[in-house]
Parts: C-alpha cells; sequence; structure tokens
C-alpha cells in the first residue's frame, strides 16, 4: 500500500470520528478535482463549486458507507458526478432519448487528420455538444467509466450507453472536422 494511501486512510479514520481537522485535510487533498470533474459535466463554475460542497458533505455524512474496496478518490468522484448528473436534470439539461424511438444509419466517413488538434480545442468542442453528449463522452473518455457503468449513472441501458457515446464521437469528430477545415482555408 501506497504511503499516501495510509495517510489518507487514516485521515478518514479520523474523519468517521468528527474530527474537523481531518475532514478540512481531506478536502483540501480532492477539492480542484472533485471541482473539475463536477465543472466537465455541469460547465458553469458556480454550479460546479455547489455540487462539490454537496458531494463533500454527503461523503462525510455518509463515511461510514465507505467501504475502502476502492480508493476514496474514487469513492468521492463518483459522488461528484451523480450530484452532476442530478443537478443536470433538476434543471432540464440532460436530454435522453431511448434507443428504441431512435433509427440508427452507419454512415462511412473519410478519415480525417486531427494531428493539429489539441486538447484545449478538443474540450472546448466537448462544451459545445448536447448535454447528455458532453456527459456521456466525459465519463467516458475523461473519467474511464465503460459503458455498463455510464448507463447505469445516466439511468439508461447498457445499449443507449453505446449508442449515445458512439453519436457523442461523430458530433464530437463534426465539430474538430468543421474547426479543421476552418482553420486551413
Amino acid at each position: 500500500m501506497k504511503i499516501v494511501d495510509q495517510h489518507t486512510n487514516k485521515l478518514i479514520e479520523r474523519c468517521k470520528k468528527g474530527d474537523k481537522a481531518a475532514q478540512f485535510t481531506i478536502y483540501k487533498q480532492y477539492y480542484k478535482a472533485m471541482y473539475n470533474a463536477a465543472l466537465r459535466i455541469v460547465n458553469d463554475s458556480f454550479e460546479a463549486e455547489d455540487v462539490m460542497q454537496e458531494s463533500f458533505l454527503a461523503a462525510f455524512t455518509k463515511l461510514h458507507t465507505f467501504s475502502e474496496t476502492v480508493t476514496f478518490g474514487a469513492w468521492l468522484k463518483k459522488i461528484v458526478i451523480n450530484n452532476s448528473i442530478t443537478a443536470l436534470k433538476k434543471n432540464n439539461r440532460l436530454n435522453t432519448v431511448q434507443i428504441d424511438k431512435v433509427i440508427i444509419k452507419e454512415v462511412e466517413e473519410e478519415p480525417q487528420d486531427y494531428s493539429g488538434v489539441n486538447a484545449k480545442e478538443i474540450l472546448t468542442k466537448l462544451n459545445e455538444l448536447k448535454n447528455n453528449y458532453k456527459v456521456a463522452l466525459t465519463l467516458h473518455l475523461i473519467e474511464g467509466y465503460d459503458y455498463e457503468e455510464i448507463g447505469e449513472i445516466m439511468h439508461i441501458s447498457y445499449e443507449n450507453s453505446r449508442t449515445t457515446i458512439s453519436r457523442a464521437k461523430n458530433k464530437l469528430r463534426q465539430l474538430l472536422s468543421y474547426e479543421n477545415e476552418r482553420q486551413f482555408r
């Protein structure tokens, strides 16, 4: 076990006993990463701050349910992601379409060269996607969740998760291709 994990585990034990200093230390250790995770989903700095604060409060009050089968950071990030999606749903900004209501067409595209595209451009274009596409791609590509986990988080079927991610990738490619074409004109 890493020294950092041992230190975090000791802090968590102190947090379970209500130690405010330990809670503040945990907060300082994770707040930036959790804020960024929330911001990537809700796309609003004030709302991301609220989600992050609510998530820490929920984590500290439910710390007794933390089983240590995953790292504390992964457990906390799941809380942040769930709270972020709840915030989107509350504001009716997460639109999902059931897979049985969709006609799927496969289109062959010409291969594109994205070597000139940097990470900042990709994140900018990611934020231009519909919220459900942005959330699904963020969870898949940035947070590393698989289709089944994304389906559970977003309360959609496995198949709908795969379809949403596929469509989101295609839309992101379109946005990047359009931007790429504009730069070379």
